[in-house]
């Protein structure tokens, strides 16, 4: 008798014992009673090359990859989507069936479905968006909100080199806002993010002041400890449409568990609840 091999699926980084994507996966395995598990891998780095393409021959049919190892994987990846170069980092990873490294980047596709989940009818044309951030996940909110139309990105970062280096990058619709300056640019904003670790719990505060938003803007921050931050808070407060940024790690996971499992799995409130 044969009997079928189990699908094995994790996440690799240094360190990722805080990640929350075993509990995700783990829930959307038992919710459709999938054979199946999802393992936290913390691997060094003089280990990850060999240890990523080990991971085929123990069973894995693919990785998530979080810090420090999303730029890394580009280099020893078979086959890399548009969207992963666009971004210039992996985050999903599939094990082909002959053998080759699939590297996907699914981190700007959660973005945008969480904000279309979270704000109904909200349009990336619709005007100006401000981004706070110039990090690996600015990089995927960027890409993403200019290949739906945004006509306007205000990049502001602590840094300013880095928000040059990503205006260079992205072009002309992107245009950088001193950091002491991003207060002002937030009146005629149809979209306001946060892209920094800024407001994380354990982190420094968001000093940015937030008295230029207005009624009706979507805001949303890419942190979600806590779920509600100051940021969202003090927007929620001035009318704004808030969206946490739970619903984009949920999404971001999607593609990859379909692809892995079978399955593409609903993201629903019970998902949410699995998490928290």
């Amino acid at each position: 008798m044969t009997v079928p091999s189990i699908p094995l699926a994790g996440v690799i980084g240094a360190p990722v014992a805080h990640s929350r994507s075993p509990r995700l996966h783990g829930h959307w395995l038992r919710t459709y009673g999938l054979p199946g598990h999802y393992v936290p891998l913390e691997i060094a780095a003089e280990d990850f090359e060999a240890a990523v393409r080990t991971l085929p021959k123990l069973g894995f049919v693919g990785v998530n990859v979080t810090i420090p190892y999303k730029e890394k994987m580009l280099e020893i990846a078979d086959v890399v989507s548009d969207r992963a170069t666009r971004i210039g980092a992996v985050n999903t990873v599939i094990f082909r069936a002959d053998g080759k490294i699939h590297a996907d980047n699914t981190d700007g596709y959660g973005f945008i479905e969480n904000l279309c989940q979270g704000a109904p009818g909200w349009d990336a044309a619709a005007g100006p968006a401000v981004v706070f951030g110039a990090g690996g996940a600015a990089r995927a909110v960027i890409a993403s909100l200019l290949e739906l139309g945004a006509p306007e990105i205000r990049l502001t970062n602590r840094t300013r080199l880095r928000a040059d280096a990503l205006k260079n990058e992205f072009g002309s619709r992107v245009r950088v806002v001193e950091w002491v300056q991003a207060g002002n640019v937030l009146d005629d904003a149809a979209l306001v993010v946060n892209s920094t670790s800024l407001g994380m719990a354990g982190k420094a505060k968001l000093r940015v002041p937030l008295d230029g938003l207005r009624k009706g803007t979507v805001v949303t921050d890419l942190v979600y400890t806590p779920l509600q931050t100051r940021f969202l808070r003090v927007a929620a407060e001035q009318g704004c449409t808030c969206v946490d940024g739970l619903g984009m790690l949920i999404h971001q996971a999607v593609p990859g568990f379909e692809r892995w499992f079978g399955k593409r799995p609903e993201v629903d409130e019970a998902t949410r609840a699995a998490i928290l």
